[in-house]
């Protein structure tokens, strides 16, 4: 995003120089009014600008897996993923390909909606330049307090750039069919972690005051202890129900209509995807 790295002569923080994805396919598992009745077309792109210690897609956040593609054979799985029934076309960590993704949507601009799903530390001009093809905005919101987020992902200033830039997501007009489909608009997802409760309360107060109430909020329970915890014991181990019903219930105390809760039972290596590349 802003490392520094000439990515035609090297990789940058993220990992990559260009356009690498790990899997596409029709994925059942997201959102509701995301994957609705055919599954979201979703793309897995390999780096990633923040690479989390506990992520969850760690082969892929680091660019240990990825099969490189050019604009127009990205632009063909757009139409690919559209012609087998997606429901939208879904990039999943698209933060730092942003200059790489411009060219695909103007050799094809899909049909459908199109979901930029990010881990929230997004610069602003990066999606000022690809919000016009974007129809749902589909963040992480996962850290306020400055010490988690410098503890888990070296980047202090996390929050900084993630409140900017879903303010900047929010402006995007809610739009939904009358079955529930999401064609426009913006849902905030936040992964409760473990001993995460009081961090967890405090991305719900910001969401509550900060966003229109056109936004959505997606709480998961699905930490799986995974990637590179070794030094970090409190991530050892999932979420337990005390701890996520009790951000559940601060959701209802503060009228957060518009929410997504999550089975517990969501939670464990099963729903990783099988990485095809």
């Amino acid at each position: 995003m802003k490392c520094g790295a000439n990515r035609l002569e090297r990789t940058g923080a993220c990992g990559v120089n260009g356009i690498h994805i790990a899997k596409y396919y029709l994925h059942p598992f997201e959102e509701p009014c995301i994957s609705f009745k055919n599954g979201s077309g979703t793309i897995f792109f390999t780096g990633c600008n923040l690479r989390c210690v506990f992520c969850q897609n760690y082969e892929v956040s680091r660019a240990k897996r990825g099969k490189a593609l050019s604009a127009k054979e990205l632009a063909d799985i757009f139409k690919e993923l559209e012609d087998r029934g997606a429901e939208n076309i879904s990039l999943v960590t698209p933060s730092h390909l942003t200059s790489y993704l411009l060219p695909a949507f103007e050799l094809y601009k899909p049909k459908i909606p199109v979901v930029y799903n990010s881990s929230g530390y997004d610069d602003l001009k990066s999606l000022a330049l690809i919000d016009p093809f974007i129809d749902i905005y589909l963040p992480d919101l996962k850290f306020v307090s400055p010490a988690l987020s410098k503890r888990y992902t070296g980047r202090e200033d996390y929050f900084e750039h993630a409140e900017q830039a879903i303010r900047f997501m929010a402006k995007k007009p809610l739009k939904m069919t009358t079955e529930g489909k999401m064609l426009s608009g913006l849902v905030v997802r936040h992964l409760v972690m473990p001993l995460g409760v009081k961090n967890a309360v405090d991305v719900l107060k910001w969401f509550k005051e900060a966003l229109p109430e056109t936004a959505y909020l997606s709480l998961m329970s699905q930490y799986t202890p995974f990637g590179e915890i070794e030094n970090f014991p409190e991530l050892k181990r999932p979420v337990t129900a005390r701890e996520y019903n009790a951000v559940v219930q601060a959701a209802f105390d503060l009228n957060i209509e518009r929410l997504f809760i999550q089975q517990r039972s969501s939670s464990g290596e099963k729903y990783i995807p099988a990485w095809d590349y």
